[in-house]
C-alpha cells in the first residue's frame, strides 16, 4: 500500500508541476482580417462545426484546453493548422492550402477522429461530407470544381466524362 501510495502522490505532485510549464497557455485568437467567398452559407457553416478550431481565428477552447500536457497539444493542432490553412486570413488571391481542403476531407485525414471523439459535432454524415467536398472544391477552385481553370462543370459530370472517354 505504500508504494501505491508515494506513486498516486508522486503523480499529482507531477500533474500539478506541469501546469507551471507556459506552453498551452497561449488562448488568444487573433483579428479575422478575410475569408474566403464561401459558396454557400451550408458550406461555411460545415467548416465552422468541423474545421474551424484549428483552421481560423476563431478557435473555440474547450475547459481541458487550460491543463497540461492537453494543452500543449491542442496548441501545437491549433498553430499548425493555422499555418497551414486559415480562412480567417484569405486573400482576394486566395490563401495556403485551399487546394487540398476537399482532398484531406474525402481521403478522411479531416477532420481527425481525435477531435470528433472530443467534438461530436464535427462528425459528418455521408451526405454532410460529400456536400461539404463539393463546397471545398467549388470555393476553393479544387481540382474539378467549377472554379476549375479549365472551366470544366461539377464533379459528377466531370465523373461521367472520364468514364466516356476511358470506354
Amino acid at each position: 500500500m505504500k508504494v501505491a501510495h508515494k506513486v498516486l502522490v508522486g503523480l499529482a505532485v507531477g500533474l500539478l508541476g506541469i501546469q507551471l510549464i507556459p506552453y498551452g497557455r497561449n488562448h488568444t485568437n487573433p483579428p479575422v482580417l478575410a475569408e474566403p467567398a464561401w459558396d454557400s452559407p451550408r458550406t461555411r457553416e460545415i467548416f465552422f462545426r468541423a474545421c474551424a478550431d484549428c483552421h481560423s481565428n476563431q478557435t473555440v477552447w474547450p475547459w481541458y484546453s487550460h491543463i497540461a500536457p492537453i494543452s500543449w497539444l491542442i496548441e501545437r493542432d491549433v498553430l499548425e493548422g493555422r499555418a497551414k490553412f486559415n480562412v480567417s486570413e484569405w486573400t482576394s488571391v486566395g490563401g495556403e492550402g485551399g487546394e487540398d481542403a476537399a482532398e484531406t476531407v474525402q481521403e478522411g485525414s479531416m477532420p481527425p477522429w481525435l477531435y470528433t471523439l472530443t467534438h461530436p459535432r464535427a462528425r459528418l454524415s455521408g451526405a454532410e461530407k460529400q456536400a461539404f467536398i463539393r463546397g471545398l472544391m467549388t470555393t476553393f477552385g479544387g481540382e474539378g470544381s467549377t472554379a476549375d481553370s479549365e472551366g470544366r462543370g461539377e464533379p459528377e459530370e466531370q465523373e461521367e466524362e472520364h468514364h466516356k472517354e476511358g470506354d
